[in-house]
């Protein structure tokens, strides 16, 4: 069982960054990555992009686990953005440093120079970065308009956006929230928005909140409307129609008028503080993850007698599909207590008839597909391919449907008890994608994650494509999926890598994407955990 971890937040402001933009400042973003060996990154949080900013102070916070017992190497990436595409490549860099979780832990701020690359500084810009234990796991949500605003600008009317900040023990205000800006409204009703307790109060519901309003100005200099003080205990008086007002106060205007009331007034619509369950508070409740492969079987993969297939089982027993069961299946089976795990394969023709199979059970019985732990499949594979034929079309929904239908069977009894994640290998060509997507679209409905795994040298675009990690797949008819649950990764990425490189990069997303499913849902874990704050 993997060890219990405690969740980490990560603070980061930047001072003196480059200027890489012509006219204006830099548009600075901040990406968090994280080795996962074989010199691998993954990409694990970043924060919003600041525009027109060179001491950015980020408001959103970067979330780690933090494991006592791995070193933890970190790599903190500052970008210029200058374009909608989550893709970093086209950005420019601003430098970044590298180190590890321990040392941002254990010294209460960190800060070091960035560098564009090693031994070279990035001018004189820094990163500073302070780590605290999310203790709690509580959140606070909170819906805030306003009505009657100062007009600020010459010829419209204000950009309006709020920040909230808390009040740390020093009596510094520190930055927990930026809102979205709402364009030429002096009535602006913002996006609903959530905060984790600790970050927006450290859990005391008596410490003072600053709430601040200001008009937006493109090149960063933006005008205060007004502020006002209170607390948690006050803003949570807000709810069922009944709204909590606030002036908004600008101190200036108030000192030199006599007759000044307000610049506004800020309501808070609902202000409601829940609790969110974490990936491990599921697991540990006693959510049991269950582990399907299917597996690639189609003539593109080559006859497995010649050395150059896909399928070829060296002379020291392995290929790429057994690593990918190996080094996938070896994470996930920790998760599941009986150890059964059903395997499939498609696209080939199977004895007795012949019959080209889209699902047929590895140890040919269809009514018990299941193999003891992964020695089992993998045992079960061996014995199986010499007795089939490699043929083809090769369609993945037929196996995704038939996960599928355990998981929506599970998700009837209404409890986080059962997840399924579908373990897909394959040489990359696809002939069924739009059965596929709708496959997906109605998956991202259930507790299922699908990982493919891509071997050989072929071009991957339709599996890049499933992903979704380039914006939300849809179906034919134009259906979003629900939740993002296809992870993608091509093999030939890790050929010379450690063995758990690849099941950490294939199994990142899947934490993300059992909790969004049960948070979808509003299903806490099975069993509680013990102190409930």
């Amino acid at each position: 069982m993997a060890q219990c971890v405690s969740r980490v937040e990560l603070s980061v402001s930047c001072r003196r960054l480059l200027d890489r933009d012509v006219g204006s400042k830099s548009d600075p973003l901040c990406v968090l990555l994280q080795d996962v060996g074989g010199s691998q990154w993954a990409e694990l949080d970043r924060t919003e992009r600041i525009k027109n900013c060179q001491n950015p102070e980020f408001s959103k916070k970067l979330v780690v686990d933090y494991h006592f017992e791995k070193v933890q190497k970190l790599k903190f990436g500052v970008y210029d953005i200058d374009n909608k595409s989550p893709d970093l490549n086209d950005d420019d860099y601003l430098g970044g440093i590298e180190c590890t979780l321990g040392q941002v832990v254990s010294s209460s701020v960190f800060t070091r120079p960035l560098e564009l690359k090693e031994g070279k500084p990035a001018g004189q810009g820094t990163i500073t970065i302070s780590a605290e234990e999310i203790k709690d796991t509580r959140v606070v949500y909170l819906e805030i308009e306003a009505r009657n605003l100062d007009k600020k600008d010459f010829l419209g009317k204000s950009d309006p956006f709020l920040e909230l900040y808390k009040q740390s023990d020093a009596g510094a205000w520190q930055l927990v929230y930026r809102s979205e800006v709402i364009k030429n409204n002096l009535n602006p009703c913002w996006r609903k928005f959530s905060v984790p307790l600790q970050t927006f109060c450290g859990a005391d519901f008596n410490k003072p909140i600053k709430v601040q309003c200001a008009d937006h100005d493109s090149d960063g200099s933006h005008d205060l409307i007004g502020i006002f003080e209170t607390n948690l205990t006050q803003l949570q008086k807000a709810g069922d129609g009944s709204p909590v007002e606030f002036e908004c106060i600008h101190p200036e205007k108030k000192q030199k008028k006599k007759s000044y009331k307000n610049s506004g007034i800020i309501r808070i619509k609902s202000c409601k503080v829940e609790t969110d369950y974490s990936f491990l508070d599921y697991v540990m409740g006693g959510c049991q993850i269950n582990f399907t492969v299917g597996v690639d079987f189609t003539g593109s993969n080559g006859d497995p007698k010649s050395p150059d297939s896909l399928h070829y089982i060296s002379p020291d027993g392995i290929n790429e599909y057994l690593i990918a069961i190996w080094s996938v299946g070896s994470v996930v089976q920790d998760y599941d207590t009986d150890k059964l795990f059903p395997a499939f394969g498609f696209g080939a023709q199977v004895p007795p008839s012949w019959q080209v199979s889209h699902e047929f059970a590895l140890n040919f019985n269809p009514s018990n597909p299941y193999c003891q732990g992964i020695q089992g499949i993998v045992d079960a594979y061996r014995q199986i391919l010499p007795q089939i034929r490699l043929y083809g079309p090769t369609n993945f929904s037929p196996i995704i449907n038939h996960v599928a239908r355990f998981a929506a069977h599970s998700a009837q009894q209404g409890t986080a008890s059962q997840y399924f994640i579908l373990l897909i290998i394959t040489d990359g060509e696809i002939t069924d994608l739009d059965q596929t997507r709708q496959a997906i679209v109605n998956a991202s409905k259930l507790p299922m994650s699908i990982i493919i795994v891509g071997v050989g040298e072929a071009d991957f675009k339709a599996m890049e494509f499933l992903d979704g990690d380039n914006g939300v797949l849809k179906s034919l008819t134009g259906e979003p999926a629900a939740r993002d649950i296809v992870q993608f990764v091509p093999f030939r990425k890790f050929k010379n890598a450690p063995r758990e490189a690849l099941s950490q990069m294939v199994l990142a997303e899947v934490p993300k994407q059992l909790v969004s499913y049960y948070k979808l849902q509003g299903w806490p874990p099975v069993k509680l955990p013990e102190i409930q704050k």
